[in-house]
């Protein structure tokens, strides 16, 4: 693992044939060589997780803590055995193996593999849809893919080449796909019973990966045999590694040449934040590896769900059912998350249903002014007296139309609202529900019908700020011809007015919603219209200057109210 070799000392001779960079191993490098042991490791079964240069950093660790004193120095502590204190050589610093984070490009096989030699390259793809996009991408020539297949299809065509093996002959692509996680987490049988296993056990017991659909484990263990390289490309967030990791349990012994280079070299994984032809493409020239703590902190969250919620289940299953009989539920499930959200709603009703509402009174003035129509709000605000407000209201009828009102004072003045913070998960469904009135379930699937239809980023993302590398330049270009808002983004790039994101942070895993290419109004309908609407004026909002708003507030004095009221000024609030 990357966080294994951070800082670690290991002696020369473990570093002399692996020239690291900080991008990863250059082109130019003698490729890195494993020992047998290495090799043994990685074609044993139980050891399809580990690349073969962290099993022999583990090594070098240990040797580098394990060094023999020269033949004069043993002598030396031979002689001076009387002398209680002794004095221990402490071994010269080695120098450090730089760490590359998995999702920097990096080269993790010999560049020489299958020189002059076909090999054959399978894409792995979280979703059909997804794979279907991959090939897409990948194969300039539709006429040559050749697809087949029903539930999970498969697409194969030849070339581009495979930037990790660049000597090969000839490349064969075989796109396909798995449908989310391949495996879930259970209790053996020997705990599945409720009366002879206490709940409190449960938290101590193991827990077994069960195959969701064998057809899967099966349809990944032919499409996997014979092939030299493994790219994956799911979601790129912690349960998209798990499943990287899942294939790979199934894959990963099936591959070719296992004793010529270890499988786990020849494993690469994509990042990427949208499906359409450029992202795909930038994604495969530039692969990474997968990313086993992500995939581990997965494992962790389903185990700890496993055992939190069915031990609870099953207890208070059993505690209110020996207390109220007319329980019309066989079992009461618990969850991490869903009883604390069951809570908040439960609060919320019942907010809602001990409210009582309290009716109250407001005097407002109606103003003509160049035909149009301005309200005045009294300084008083609401009032819970209804006979104070009438009899206000009373006295200025039996005035009328002596009755003035006077305008003591004028005030303009301009006020900056800043631009929004790129948009995450959840401001977009904050932003659908408020704007458009769409709830967070439909909302969120909307968005990825877009983000699968290549119009959309990837809509699951906790980062609310653009990274270094996001191309802000190229994206408004791609919208400069819309009609609706196509005017106002060419004067923007016209006049260099471009400013920075406002705060916010990058998670680094997917860059905030942004849109992946322009939609006229007749390319969407519906919900999906409105939801990418919605996302592009966003993501204008947040690379414009601030906006300017000019308010003018009028002061007004009733002298019909002046012997009730001390106060008797009413404001007349108008935005320009």
């Amino acid at each position: 693992k990357n966080s294994d070799v951070k800082n670690s000392d290991v002696k020369n001779s473990d570093v002399k044939n692996s020239d690291v960079s900080s991008s990863g191993l250059s082109a130019s490098a003698t490729p890195f060589q494993p020992s047998q042991q290495d090799k043994n490791q990685h074609e044993s079964k139980s050891s399809n997780y580990i690349p073969s240069w962290e099993s022999g950093q583990s090594q070098s660790q240990e040797r580098a803590t394990i060094i023999k004193a020269p033949k004069q120095d043993r002598k030396q502590r031979q002689s001076s055995a009387g002398n209680k204190t002794t004095k221990k050589i402490a071994p010269p610093p080695a120098p450090s193996i730089p760490s590359i984070p998995p999702n920097e490009p990096q080269t993790t096989n010999p560049l020489h593999y299958s020189q002059n030699q076909p090999i054959t390259v399978l894409h792995i793809a979280e979703k059909p849809s997804i794979g279907s996009a991959i090939s897409h991408g990948l194969c300039k020539k539709q006429s040559s893919m050749n697809s087949f297949g029903r539930s999970l299809p498969i697409h194969e065509f030849y070339n581009p080449s495979f930037p990790k093996a660049p000597h090969a002959s000839k490349c064969l692509h075989r796109v396909t796909s798995v449908a989310g996680h391949v495996y879930s987490v259970d209790f053996p049988s020997s705990y599945q019973s409720w009366d002879s296993t206490d709940p409190q056990e449960l938290f101590t017991a193991p827990v077994a990966k069960k195959a969701n659909k064998g057809s899967v484990v099966k349809h990944l263990s032919d499409c996997a045999k014979g092939v030299d390289f493994i790219v994956l490309w799911m979601d790129c967030d912690r349960e998209g590694e798990n499943i990287n990791f899942e294939c790979l349990d199934i894959c990963q012994h099936r591959m070719a040449n296992a004793g010529v280079c270890p499988p786990y070299d020849r494993v690469y994984r994509a990042h990427f934040s949208a499906i359409n032809p450029s992202d795909i493409t930038k994604a495969y020239n530039a692969l990474g590896k997968p990313d086993r703590n992500q995939s581990l902190a997965v494992d962790a969250r389903q185990e700890l769900d496993l055992k939190v919620g069915v031990a609870f289940s099953r207890f208070q299953t059993r505690y209110f059912q020996g207390r109220y009989g007319d329980l019309d539920s066989a079992v009461l499930s618990y969850g991490p998350c869903q009883t604390p959200t069951l809570g908040f709603c439960v609060q919320r009703h019942l907010d809602m249903e001990t409210f009582k509402p309290e009716p109250y009174w407001m005097l407002e003035l109606a103003v003509m002014k160049r035909g149009r129509m301005c309200r005045a709000i009294w300084d008083g605000g609401r009032s819970f007296q209804q006979h104070k407000i009438l009899n206000l209201a009373n006295r200025v009828y039996d005035k009328y139309p002596t009755a003035c009102a006077k305008v003591l004072s004028v005030k303009v003045k301009d006020k900056k609202q800043a631009r929004p913070t790129p948009l995450n998960t959840v401001a977009l469904l904050k932003a659908c529900s408020k704007a458009l009135g769409i709830g967070p379930h439909a909302a969120l699937s909307t968005a990825e019908r877009l983000y699968l239809s290549g119009y959309l980023s990837y809509p699951r993302t906790e980062s609310t700020a653009y990274p270094q590398s996001f191309d802000i330049v190229g994206t408004l270009q791609s919208q400069s011809n819309d009609n609706r808002w196509g005017p106002y983004v060419r004067n923007l790039l016209k006049d260099k007015s471009i400013q920075k994101s406002r705060g916010g942070v990058d998670m680094g895993d997917h860059p905030p919603i942004t849109p992946c290419r322009p939609a006229g109004p007749n390319d969407l309908h519906g919900d999906m219209a409105r939801v990418y609407d919605l996302a592009v004026r966003h993501f204008i909002a947040t690379v414009s200057p601030d906006a300017v708003w000019r308010t003018t507030k009028v002061s007004l004095y009733v002298d019909a109210l002046d012997h009730d009221n001390n106060d008797n000024n009413d404001n007349n609030d108008n935005n320009d």
